[in-house]
């Protein structure tokens, strides 16, 4: 604000520069939807690892197509996951059914503790109670004059039993401050205490008895029900838009660039309907859907080739929103670690956003990510072995398919969207060119939430067209776009040609941002010509 000068002397005012940088989103963080053997349930959770994967959701499960997906992510160059849990319940059962519980005797009642998510995991849970809670060496047999007791947790696996929580001096208080369903809510990754019809904790009127040990000193107290359910449908893959389950939890992601969605099980398809939904759900958080060849083209060409067109189609991915997805064909095939090392197909798709996560890391989001340098980790071969002229017939489809070469091995060799066939001439074709839109998009709607509520004149259009053209010059000098100076490569403009003065009246501030994108050479001709030699003449 101006300074008042109130004394005679030198006065310091700051100026705002009115610059504010911008730094471009990530641009491939992968979200995957499927089963796992636990985890939270219709909850994006992050994870940079697939130690994270095992740590948070049970690592490799054979059931689980969507596990074997995150394993490839990571082998393939991967580095930000999100991962949503979705659950089906084994028939005829409540939907709450598939959760471990164990009941502790409390006097005259029972305390009920409950796994914190369904699966079978929840039944190698052990709980252990005492009463050493002011001088844990002292063994008391039966209850003391006090309130407090010792809550202990054991996961009980191969190798014996492993203490993994502890919860000291505890009491059922709602006072106190280790009042114990508030500790268990906040801190227990394994099990909580549930709620009444009323929204009073389930507790009982008094702590719980001691529980007895076995003759080596181990908890006998252990957790059953927990169920890992049957194969999921599409009903839990679209889950519900209101409850914000199934798909729809990704709209509780601050940020996700590329979707995979494995199919239910092994040897099926991911549902049309299921697709339709998950490109909607990608083309509201501008991110790309990345889509698996259907079992019906086979493992052969034949089946791919032979009536591609009534394929696609049937996967109810079309129209303008097929500009945010890319189909891949065919199945790879690798070991299954779960199965002795056997060879088996498995989906593309979380291998080939991997290799897209290393290309964005490596080249830049601009970069196609296909060719030699975007070939496949941890993949011993692929269902089907294609040829220059079956590769030709499907690429013309907007179909991108994988490659197996003598020197550089397996490889992706497309680089095209679902609106990418040559018939549609749509000006999206290219990945590389869909997604780089996708991320400047993205980026300056996160950067200019500043310019809301700012006075609507040519001062604030200044600033937008300072900050917004050195994003895109900074993009320029990285090799982003066409041309050989700015002027060719990108255009920034807000002004009076813009934002008319009923704009202003309107409350309305356009800004027009403009690029030539770069396309990838994807057919390379060499022109060769015989010389006759010089002729003397």
């Amino acid at each position: 604000m101006p300074v008042q000068p109130t004394y005679p002397g030198v006065y310091i005012e700051e100026i705002p520069s009115g610059v504010r940088t911008i730094i471009g989103v990530a641009t491939s963080v992968t979200a995957f939807i499927g089963r796992a053997l636990k985890g939270s349930l219709n909850d994006p959770v992050t994870i940079t690892s697939f130690g994270d994967y095992e740590r948070n959701f049970g690592g490799l499960w054979v059931d689980s197509t969507m596990s074997y997906a995150v394993q490839d992510f990571y082998q393939n160059g991967g580095s930000t996951a999100l991962i949503v849990r979705i659950y089906r319940p084994e028939e005829g059962s409540p939907p709450d059914n598939g959760i471990a519980a164990i009941s502790l005797p409390a006097g005259s009642g029972s305390l009920v503790l409950h796994a914190n998510s369904p699966g079978e995991w929840g039944n190698s849970l052990f709980i252990s109670v005492d009463y050493n809670t002011k001088d844990p060496t002292a063994v008391v047999a039966s209850p003391p004059e006090q309130t407090t007791f010792n809550l202990l947790v054991y996961e009980k696996s191969e190798n014996g039993f492993t203490k993994v929580e502890e919860y000291l001096g505890v009491s059922f208080d709602e006072t106190d401050i280790k009042f114990l369903p508030r500790l268990l809510q906040q801190r227990s990754e394994r099990v909580n205490i549930g709620k009444n019809a009323d929204g009073s904790w389930a507790i009982p009127d008094e702590i719980p008895d001691v529980t007895p040990a076995d003759p080596k000193g181990n908890p006998t107290i252990q957790a059953d029900g927990g169920s890992d359910g049957q194969p999921l449908t599409a009903t839990e893959y679209i889950g519900n838009e209101d409850e914000k389950t199934g798909i729809y939890a990704l709209r509780k992601a601050d940020l996700f660039n590329l979707l995979s969605v494995p199919p239910p099980e092994r040897g099926t398809d991911t549902q049309p309907e299921v697709y339709a939904k998950a490109v909607e759900v990608c083309v509201e958080n501008r991110a790309m859907l990345l889509v698996d060849p259907p079992l019906a083209w086979g493992s052969t060409v034949s089946g791919a080739v032979s009536n591609p067109q009534n394929n696609l189609s049937a996967l109810l991915i079309s129209g303008t929103s097929a500009r945010n997805a890319a189909l891949y064909y065919p199945l790879i095939r690798k070991a299954d670690p779960l199965r002795d090392n056997q060879i088996d197909t498995f989906v593309p798709s979380g291998a080939i956003a991997g290799i897209m996560a290393k290309t964005d890391t490596n080249r830049g989001v601009w970069k196609a990510p296909a060719g030699n340098d975007a070939a496949f980790s941890g993949v011993s071969g692929l269902q089907v072995n294609l040829n220059d002229l079956e590769n030709g017939q499907l690429n013309k489809l907007g179909i991108n398919c994988l490659r197996s070469f003598p020197l550089t091995g397996r490889v992706v060799w497309g680089a095209r969207t679902m609106r990418g066939a040559d018939q549609l001439a749509d000006e999206w074709k290219y990945i590389s060119v869909r997604r780089t839109a996708l991320f400047i998009e993205e980026t300056l709607f996160r950067a200019t939430q500043w310019v809301v509520f700012e006075p609507n004149d040519e001062p604030l259009w200044a600033q937008i067209r300072l900050n917004i053209g050195a994003f895109m010059h900074n993009l320029f000098r990285q090799g982003a776009f066409q041309g050989r100076t700015p002027r060719e490569a990108y255009l920034v403009k807000c002004d009076k040609e813009t934002t008319t003065q009923n704009d202003i009246n309107a409350g309305i501030v356009n800004i027009l941002v403009g690029f030539a994108p770069l396309k990838p050479a994807e057919f390379v001709i060499i022109k060769i010509q015989q010389l006759a030699g010089q002729i003397e003449s």
